[in-house]
Formats: C-alpha cells, structure tokens, sequence
C-alpha cells in the first residue's frame, strides 16, 4: 500500500477557537498514505475540527499539522493541501452552489484551473464513479440527501484528491443512502484512495483499517475495528454503543453459547452458523 508515516501528522497540536479552552490539546495521530481511519465521539468532543485541520480549513493553535508533508500553517502551502484533499461536509445544502450537477462537479477542478477536454472528462468519470451517470444536466436542488451526497462526492473526485476527508457525510441519510455511499467509499479506499471519516455510526467504523475514539479532544481509544468496537463497557462510559453485534455476542457469551464477541452482524452469522 506504500505506507507514509507522515501522510497526515498531527504533531503536539493544540487548538482553541477563543483563546481560552482547547477543543484538542497536544494531538498527537498520524494516518497513513492509503488508510481508511474512522474517527468516533460523542458530541463536543472535536470530531469535526480534528477534520478541518485535515483540509486546512483551520490551522492549530500551538503545535502543527502536516498534511502530504506540508506544514497547514504555511500559506503557500494551501493551495497544494487542498487541491489534494477533498472534503465533504455534513450537510450536503451547505457545499453545492451550482444549480445544475454537472456544473457543480465542474466547479472544484475549475478552480485549480483545469481546462477542456480534461475538464469533461474528469467530470464524466466522477459522475459515472459515483452512480450519476445520466443525471449530468439534472438541477441539483431536486436531488435526495443521497443523490446530493454523491454528488459533493463526485465534485472532490474531480479534484483527483490523494486524500477524503468526509465529516458525519451520512448523517442525514436513510438506511438505504448510508449503504450505498458506504459502498462508494469502501471502493474508493481499494482502489488505494487515503479515507479519514467522522461518523457516529458503529457499522460504518466497523468497515474502516482503524478507529480512533476521541473524547473531549483526548485520543481514548485506537485500533483496528475489531480491538476498539469490542471494547463494549469502555464505549458505554464514553456515552457511545458497541455495535449490535458485539453487545448481542457478549449477552451470548453470558448466556453461554461459545462465540467469540463479533463486531459485524455477518461475523456473528457465521459464528452461529458454525455451531450449528
């Protein structure tokens, strides 16, 4: 996978927004070069400022970030950052401006001055990657929270990022939209895109190389899938939920059928159907 130690690199930093109390305080995480990092919190615990310093969006306080080896409080040093990074916000009403989606997927690669014939090309492919592919001249305020989500998407992948940073990208969907744009997601990491998602959804964590737990800007927790989301009563205290599937294998264990504590409901299956 070619791995950099230095992809992103949070080094001893510190961040307030008045001057007076920290969000996070002397972080330290590095991601990476081709990782799929899910960072989980409860609310207030600086999920979704951790992710603007991904993209520049702020720069620390005290300390640094560096991202693909570029320190984020250089200003000659952005517009490298985020031409490379691409980011999706929560709300997908709050990042399209253009009234049609072609337009809108046009619009970041415009901006770092892509021209014809690469313009359209990049735009059809981003469109097409992403499942729109028909929909180019639709007017983007008649789209579902899903369709607008792939399409904020398709607009980053536009851009040809090394890096995605998606904050909390799927809260506002159904069932059906998360599992789709997880899937999009789940292909774009093996295709060796570096992944740093913020969500509050276990299952979506449990498909990630790694999870980290932040609670109050402190690092409480990281490791693979498996090592953090089983860590049920840990969870609880940071007023989070273990996957259904790992509180269903430990009542289990209670009670006590031999299965190990699983964090996938396709695990669990599979356990259970073995003892069968």
């Amino acid at each position: 996978m070619g791995a950099d130690p230095a992809f992103v690199d949070f080094q001893h930093a510190s961040f307030s927004y008045d001057g007076a109390s920290f969000v996070f305080q002397d972080l330290n995480l590095s991601v990476p070069q081709g990782q799929f990092l899910c960072i989980l919190g409860d609310n207030g615990s600086g999920k979704s400022t951790l992710a603007k310093h991904v993209d520049a969006l702020l720069k620390p306080t005290e300390g640094s970030v560096f991202v693909f080896g570029a320190n984020t409080k250089e200003p000659e040093q952005l517009f490298f950052i985020r031409s490379n990074a691409g980011f999706v916000f929560q709300n997908p009403d709050d990042q399209i401006v253009a009234t049609l989606i072609e337009n809108e997927v046009a619009f970041g690669p415009e901006n770092l001055g892509v021209e014809n014939p690469e313009l359209r090309e990049r735009v059809q492919d981003s469109i097409q990657e992403v499942g729109l592919q028909g929909f180019q001249l639709h007017e983007t305020h008649a789209l579902s929270g899903g369709q607008k989500q792939r399409v904020c998407i398709a607009g980053a992948l536009a851009m040809e990022p090394a890096l995605l940073v998606l904050d909390e990208a799927t809260a506002m969907l159904d069932p059906r939209g998360r599992s789709g744009l997880m899937r999009l997601i789940g292909q774009l990491h093996e295709s060796g895109m570096t992944i740093i998602m913020i969500t509050h959804f276990m299952d979506e964590a449990a498909q990630a190389d790694r999870v980290v737990v932040l609670d109050a800007g402190t690092i409480r927790m990281d490791g693979t899938p498996d090592d953090v989301l089983s860590r049920a009563s840990e969870l609880q205290e940071l007023s989070l939920e273990a996957p259904f599937a790992c509180q269903l294998s430990v009542k289990l264990q209670e009670l006590g059928v031999p299965v190990p504590v699983c964090i996938t409901q396709d695990e669990l299956e599979e356990q259970l159907c073995a003892l069968l």
